[in-house]
């Protein structure tokens, strides 16, 4: 597999300085590298719709007072993380297309590993009090404005803020004190824990244990929550008198479970690639990292600006369009 790629000389004598800290090759798109330009096309237009959507949502959000409540806080806070996850795979991912830079230092591939994992852990979480929101909101509306507090609001921002990080630091750091020999070849455009920790050529079976025990307490006890959440909201909704009345409770969650899935099946399919699918092909890795990663913050502004009805208002609003928006939507 290696030799197909052609290393500078720059790249293999500051990789052989110290086996303690090499220096990575980005491969991106292994097989695929004369078709380059044609992948970049949709490449940047993920990247163009994640950024400026993402934006246009937290200036939506923060230019209007009537949105200024707890659910459209936590959509901010949404915003912001998926925001942070574009960004964090921008540099090597822009560098490769536009510069043919595929060359990482290992210092530089800590810090984009843990921005891209501690802002998955983040989003997680920011899911998780979502559907929490919507849960009071349905199950005990009356109390809404009392349980659903910006004291409380807070607190669960920077629970969430911080959750991520802190659980992302050991694994990051301890890749330091791992020698490193062999294949310096990552096959993404960005550095994964998963596939750094393959290249250490030593017993790494405490940080393999730490990542899976990390993923197990937070992504996937997230995802339970969230799934609980949403029997009670269905139980519920079951129990209203009308059709109508059903509907229009259930349609105040459609966006966030809508959210839900664009981030958990990408990143669950990601994981059990990466656990149980060693011996899979390098493009089923590749795929599902760049669906798990480009996918979600691309498809969220999108989205929240179609499915709920105060943001798409609000939008409207922002570019003057009232006349057609009472025409079209009714």
């Amino acid at each position: 597999m290696l030799a197909q790629y052609s290393f500078s000389p720059q790249f293999m004598l500051l990789s052989n300085i110290t086996q303690f800290s090499p220096m990575f090759y980005l491969t991106s798109f292994p097989g695929l590298e004369a078709n380059k330009h044609w992948i970049f096309i949709p490449f940047f237009f993920m990247y163009m719709v994640a950024i400026s959507g993402n934006c246009f949502i937290l200036i939506i959000i923060k230019t209007n007072p009537r949105l200024h409540t707890p659910m459209y806080y936590l959509l901010s806070l949404l915003a912001l993380t998926d925001l942070g996850l574009s960004v964090s795979t921008l540099p090597t991912t822009m560098g490769i297309f536009w510069f043919n830079s595929h060359s990482i230092y290992f210092g530089a591939c800590q810090i984009q590993m843990f921005c891209i994992h501690s802002f998955s852990f983040m989003e997680s979480s920011v899911l998780l009090i979502m559907s929490f929101d919507r849960f009071v909101a349905i199950c005990h509306p009356l109390r809404y404005s009392v349980i659903v507090t910006g004291q409380r609001m807070v607190r669960a921002g920077l629970i969430v803020i911080f959750r991520g990080p802190v659980a992302t630091i050991p694994i990051v750091l301890l890749l330091k004190a791992f020698p490193y020999c062999g294949s310096v070849v990552l096959f993404h455009s960005f550095c994964l824990h998963q596939e750094v920790i393959q290249l250490a050529c030593t017993d790494t079976t405490f940080n393999n244990l730490y990542g899976l025990m990390v993923v197990v307490f937070t992504v996937m006890l997230d995802l339970v929550l969230i799934a609980l959440s949403y029997g009670f909201i269905l139980h519920t909704v079951a129990a209203l008198a009308s059709p109508e009345e059903q509907c229009r409770a259930f349609q105040t969650c459609t966006a966030h479970l809508c959210a839900v899935l664009v981030f958990f099946v990408p990143m669950v399919g990601l994981s059990l690639v990466h656990r149980f699918g060693k011996h899979a092909p390098p493009a089923i890795h590749l795929l599902m990292a760049n669906v798990y990663l480009f996918v979600p913050p691309m498809l969220n502004p999108i989205i929240y600006s179609i499915k709920t009805k105060e943001i798409r208002r609000a939008i409207i609003k922002f570019l003057g369009l009232k006349k057609v928006s009472s025409e079209f939507w009714g």
